[in-house]
């Protein structure tokens, strides 16, 4: 009897060892709140991805505290294969310069998957401020020197690292006032209570035609197929700023590689399909999919240029 039920077991074990990657449902943490620019982006990426896994690919929000929330939920969780990341330049290059205590090390917990996109990020202005290019913004600024404010994702966050890039830049001061996400932010900028911010484009999609708020640069290699009377940063003397927003996937470490290396494939190869690219540029974000190993390096070479930065403009440490 122990005979039969030793084999019944070792039958059972090996099925379930020859089943197909993915045998269950994905979890994705993304550490935004639902309805972000990114968020948005995330879940029409699983609406495609999870048929062409066989499983379904399940969005877990886990927003807040510089990105840290989402990339804690990510180090902790089992590396089964089952747990997939969103992560960006902050939680893997900023992060690690900026805040004392960080809860996770962007190197040792986890294994890169894919980068993804970089964002088309837009410098915008209030409606009414009497302001409607890079030249007139940095002349009212100059003459409200502590007056003008400038909305942020945070202390330390990309947002607020570029704010203090603009003020030593410019050499006058820019009041950074936190928000909790990029909508927060622009429903800020419309309603008045901020004068400027640099967020990602997706954000501000409807209200761009509506005069609702002021384009008064993007950052990016190239101006935008759909609003291509945008200069971008570089065109309008701001082009020395290092560092662009972007967005990726990473896995606990320890995660399979047959895992890592399935999820790759068919995330590059769906973001290389001419109707996803399509819609991609429409959210206002640039495909930058790879392999592993060249996210990796990229990360690794992106911290570098952050910690540069951080040094160079002494931006204290949190």
């Amino acid at each position: 009897m122990r005979q039969l039920i030793a084999i019944a077991l070792f039958g059972v074990a090996g099925l379930t060892a020859a089943q197909p990657y993915p045998a269950r449902a994905v979890r994705m943490i993304v550490p935004l709140p639902p309805g972000a620019t990114t968020d948005i982006v995330m879940r029409a990426t699983v609406q495609e991805l999870s048929p062409r896994l066989g499983q379904a690919v399940v969005v877990d929000n886990r927003p807040g505290g510089n990105w840290v929330i989402g990339a804690e939920a990510c180090r902790s969780a089992t590396p089964d294969g089952y747990t997939v990341c969103l992560v960006n330049s902050d939680t893997m290059a900023f992060n690690p310069h900026i805040l004392s205590k960080l809860p996770y090390d962007p190197v040792k917990d986890f294994v890169p998957v894919t980068n993804l996109f970089f964002l088309f990020e837009g410098l915008l202005a209030r409606p009414d401020l009497p302001a409607s290019s890079i030249a007139e913004l940095e002349s009212h600024v100059k003459k409200n020197a502590g007056k003008v404010n400038f909305g942020t994702l945070g202390p330390g966050s990309s947002t607020d690292v570029f704010r203090q890039w603009l003020v030593a830049h410019w050499g006058v001061e820019v009041v950074g006032i936190p928000y909790k996400g990029g909508g927060n932010v622009v429903a800020a900028i419309m309603a008045g209570e901020i004068d400027v911010t640099k967020i990602g484009m997706g954000n501000v999609v409807g209200q761009l035609s509506s005069g609702k708020v002021k384009m008064l640069a993007i950052q990016g290699t190239k101006r935008s197929r759909i609003i291509p009377h945008v200069p971008t940063m570089n065109e309008v003397g701001l082009g020395a700023y290092p560092l662009r927003v972007w967005w990726g996937l990473v896995m606990p470490s320890g995660s399979p590689e047959a895992a890592v290396r399935r999820i790759n494939a068919e995330l590059v190869k769906l973001y290389r399909e001419p109707k996803m690219a399509e819609y991609l540029e429409s959210q206002f974000v640039e495909v930058a999919v790879g392999t592993p190993d060249d996210f990796g390096t990229f990360m690794n070479a992106e911290r570098e240029r952050a910690g540069e930065t951080v040094k160079t403009f002494r931006i204290p440490r949190q």
